[in-house]
């Protein structure tokens, strides 16, 4: 059976336990892994999985993420069933708000769900570092004959409160929601875990579009209407609803026991760590792999280049990811992820650190233990991470507590814009 599928991607979160990268941007538009955006893998997902009809809900600082959309994933439109497009809020709801949630975000696009009126529709989040094939989540749903099936991931009961912990029997089936609650019940095997929901969703379209209408109608969701504390728990009882075990999830091209890979960067101590797992000799997210690629803009960058050889200047970078057009002249770079166009100069020291695109690092200049935001100039013999208590007092300088982790404020990259001739 052919199913028609339509995917929504939920972008338009403030991502402020994030800041300052997202000072000027929206958390999707988060730059990762030297070359990537973190709404990269959302997206990518979908269209490994031949999922190609997909609405981008956007909302707060926007700009940066409609600039990615439209410099990597505007498809042709030579099929009129592919396309990747932004859509910011509709003001369909009473009051004519912005998205007021994640349940609202969709019922402001419900005319779209109708219009096209597929089988199922794909509710994901834009805000995770993951790869997941989502036709085998879709055909658990058919299996199961569904109303909605939640991926779900089993995580230490310690982080509880900061997930939608779910509930289910021994055949997968949800019999409870419990939205971020430190004494959530554990996983009947394992109790030290709980089984946390991903925040995706697949909704068989009657289904949803019943659950949007009567939330929208209720009063209690009046100041929420998210699927985590409305939707979902509503439908427990009286629905078929599943949780999808994510680990059972596998890519095509690795290996059948390759662990399945996912993380919430929703702290910056999360999204250093998530980037510092590209490091490894045989790292846990593998974005090598040809048959699942992780798609993004087309940079028409030159390749890094790592100049000098001289004994004390020399260019090195190990254990490290480098972007392209980034050049190491006679400076040594460890452990790090360097994005695009960056400059690190004689005798210059990176360690354990993420460099965003076009930072220039000078001679040397020693860094540790930081996060550099784009086009940052870091001065001659300057140091960073290296005494915590003078980086507070600076400028644009934030120590991230508990870590010893220093994230610097970027500068606004000037815009050409076109000049006539009078």
């Amino acid at each position: 059976m052919q199913l028609k599928v339509m995917a929504f991607v939920l972008a338009g979160g403030k991502g402020t336990r994030l800041s300052p990268l997202t000072k000027e941007r929206a958390k999707p538009a988060v730059p990762f892994g030297g070359r990537y955006r973190i709404i990269d893998f959302v997206l990518s997902n979908f269209v490994n999985s031949g999922i190609n009809s997909i609405y981008v809900l956007i909302q707060f600082k926007s700009q940066s993420l409609l600039q990615h959309l439209r410099d990597g994933w505007e498809f042709s439109g030579v099929l009129k069933s592919q396309f990747i497009i932004p859509v910011p809020a509709q003001m369909r709801s009473e009051g004519e708000t912005w998205y007021r949630g994640t349940a609202d975000a969709i019922y402001q696009n419900i005319n779209l769900i109708e219009q096209a009126d597929p089988h199922l529709v794909a509710i994901f989040g834009a805000d995770h570092i993951y790869r997941m094939n989502i036709r085998q989540m879709i055909e658990f749903h058919e299996q199961r004959r569904a109303d909605c099936t939640v991926a779900a991931i089993p995580v230490h009961k310690s982080l509880a409160s900061e997930f939608g912990v779910i509930e289910t029997d021994q055949d997968g089936r949800i019999i409870g929601f419990h939205e971020k609650k430190a004494d959530a019940p554990t996983m009947p095997n394992n109790p030290e875990m709980v089984l946390a929901s991903m925040g995706n969703y697949i909704f068989s379209t009657p289904s949803l579009t019943r659950e949007l209408y009567d939330d929208a109608r209720r009063p209690s969701s009046i100041t929420a209407h998210d699927f985590g504390q409305n939707i979902l728990p509503g439908m427990v009882g009286r629905s078929a609803i599943y949780a999808y075990d994510f680990n059972t999830n596998h890519i095509p091209g690795d290996p059948l026991d390759q662990a399945a890979y996912w993380r919430d960067v929703g702290t910056l101590d999360a999204y250093y760590e998530a980037n510092m797992d590209l490091r490894n000799v045989v790292p846990l997210l593998n974005l090598y792999n040809k048959q699942w690629p992780l798609r993004t803009a087309g940079y028409e960058d030159p390749p890094a280049k790592f100049i000098f050889n001289q004994e004390g200047r020399r260019g090195m970078a190990v254990e490290s990811i480098v972007g392209g057009g980034t050049i190491i002249s006679g400076g040594y770079v460890k452990g790090s992820v360097l994005g695009r166009g960056v400059r690190v100069y004689d005798g210059a020291v990176v360690e354990d650190s993420i460099i965003f695109d076009n930072c220039i690092i000078g001679k040397g200049a020693r860094i540790r233990n930081a996060i550099l935001d784009k086009n940052v100039i870091v001065a001659d013999g300057d140091t960073i991470g290296h005494d915590l208590t003078a980086d507070a007092k600076r400028p644009g300088f934030h120590v991230s507590p508990p870590s010893p982790l220093v994230v610097v404020e970027g500068k606004r990259s000037k815009v050409s814009i076109s000049t006539i001739d009078l």
